[in-house]
């Protein structure tokens, strides 16, 4: 792992030894406890007994075998052990981890007894944040890390993986390190009036000012193209009772989850289940069919899905192409809120006879897409999931690999400092002097550097770190 400098707006790295369990909650074949800090290697070798009797203490490096017992001799596992001395650990301080088995009882116990023997809970995200501070990753990288284990879907561990390589932190120390020669050139001339220093003139100025803002705006471009990826869409699937949302909901799903049945009102409230449509991750809302009722929670449960879908970012909008349409004014309103071009009008039960007059063909008339499937067959649903796909990201795919893709924290600093040199191309032009000109520059230095983590304020960097699991 590529040793960074360490960051400056952080207090130094507390000097307590710090442990936690670093796998999910339940049971499994493999359970980790992870233990950093400077009493590690002696707080794990109270507990461990190397299988080995030439074996008298943990080894750097080494998968050491043997058992955890208490220092009453009680056996806790049989284990595997290994020591990571810093800096060259993920923490950047010495670090141990127990493998264990996977038992919820045998973790328990463990590190029950490494916090017996010294160590103390481990908070939210506090390994990584030790690594942050110990310079081992920088803010965006550590980012990443939390943004990795939550991936959903293949292109959002790609576009992960790309800011954890450090990709973002070397595009934005790059455009800093640019603008800081600016701002050396404007320093030396406005510091050194009577030397006949030779200063940038104003052209040029902006011409770098300008190659700097188009950098930026290829950044934030890739941001928006990954926004979709990282956040996830939301479909919705509305329409009249039996025109069978459940069914499509199902067949999107590969899996029967809705219950279908001829009696209206099956459906009862909303259901939500996610796909993956090739590495775009999405939640399907399967609402309550649209007609009158006096049952109080179907009611209920159709008002809470008109207001899911009214705000989706994908409206499928359910018609039996087997059945006369007929019109309906609270579909209507869910179209005229997502307006046309967030909304495909699928037309079941492509497998029977369409109807006379042709439902699909009406809308369609008024502007609308329809794509025709049956549920039953399979028929259609391949081209609905591409049209879905193609709708949800305005036909753009993710940023091309290797391209780093802000976050929205990265892209908020990011449009701040293209503001803040879009301004200062203004004021280049308007002739204001370069001691003024030279404050639009430092702001837009300290923009950049809040996506390392150079000048990130202290409550900002608690807030990344506390969405971070414990044991991460």
């Amino acid at each position: 792992m590529e040793q960074r400098a360490k960051p400056t707006s952080p207090a130094a790295p507390p000097g307590d030894t710090i442990a936690a369990q670093a796998t999910p909650p339940g049971r499994g074949g493999v359970g980790i406890i992870r233990i950093s800090g400077p009493a590690s290697r002696e707080v794990a070798q109270t507990l461990f007994v190397p299988a080995r009797p030439e074996v008298t203490e943990l080894r750097p490096y080494r998968l050491h075998h043997g058992h955890l017992r208490t220092p009453a001799g009680r056996m806790l596992d049989e284990a595997m052990a290994a020591f990571m001395p810093g800096p060259g650990s993920y923490t950047g301080e010495d670090t141990v981890e127990f493998f264990c088995h996977g038992s919820p009882a045998v973790l328990a116990a463990v590190l029950a007894a490494v916090l017996a023997a010294g160590a103390r809970p481990a908070g939210p995200g506090e390994f990584t944040k030790r690594a942050f501070v110990n310079g081992r990753l920088d803010l965006s990288q550590a980012e990443a890390v939390g943004e990795l284990i939550a991936a959903r879907a293949d292109t959002e561990v790609d576009l992960a993986l790309t800011r954890l390589d450090g990709a973002m932190g070397r595009s934005a120390r790059a455009l800093r390190e640019g603008l800081d020669g600016l701002r050396a050139g404007i320093c030396l001339a406005v510091d050194f009036p009577e030397e006949d220093v030779e200063c940038l003139p104003p052209e040029a100025f902006a011409a770098q000012v300008a190659t700097v803002i188009q950098q930026l705006d290829g950044l934030l471009a890739a941001n928006r193209r990954a926004r979709p990826f990282r956040l996830g869409a939301r479909v919705a699937l509305f329409g009249r009772v039996n025109a069978g949302k459940s069914s499509l909901f199902n067949a999107l799903l590969g899996r029967d989850r809705a219950l279908v049945a001829d009696r209206p009102g099956t459906t009862r409230d909303f259901l939500e289940e996610g796909i993956d449509l090739d590495g775009l991750a999405v939640t399907l809302t399967d609402m309550a069919g649209l007609r009158e009722t006096d049952d109080a929670v179907e009611q209920a449960g159709k008002e809470r899905g008109l207001d899911l879908s009214r705000t989706a970012d994908l409206g499928l909008y359910v018609v039996d192409g087997a059945t006369p349409w007929q019109p309906d004014p609270e579909a209507r309103t869910v179209i005229d809120a997502l307006t046309p071009p967030k909304i495909l009008v699928v037309a079941t039960k492509a497998d029977l006879p369409p109807a006379e007059p042709d439902p699909a063909g009406g809308l369609a008339d008024q502007g609308l897409a329809v794509v025709r499937v049956s549920a039953h067959t399979g028929q259609g649903i391949a081209a609905l999931t591409d049209a879905m796909r193609e709708r949800l990201l305005a036909g753009d795919g993710p940023p091309e690999p290797g391209v780093p893709a802000p976050n929205e924290r990265e892209a908020a600093s990011l449009a701040a400092a293209r503001q803040e040199l879009a301004d200062l191309l203004t004021d280049i032009r308007a002739g204001l002097p370069y001691d003024l000109l030279g404050v639009r520059l430092e702001t837009a230095c300290r923009l950049l550097g809040d996506i390392t983590g150079e000048s990130t304020p202290d409550e900002v960097l608690a807030a990344v770190f506390d969405r971070f699991c414990i044991g991460k």
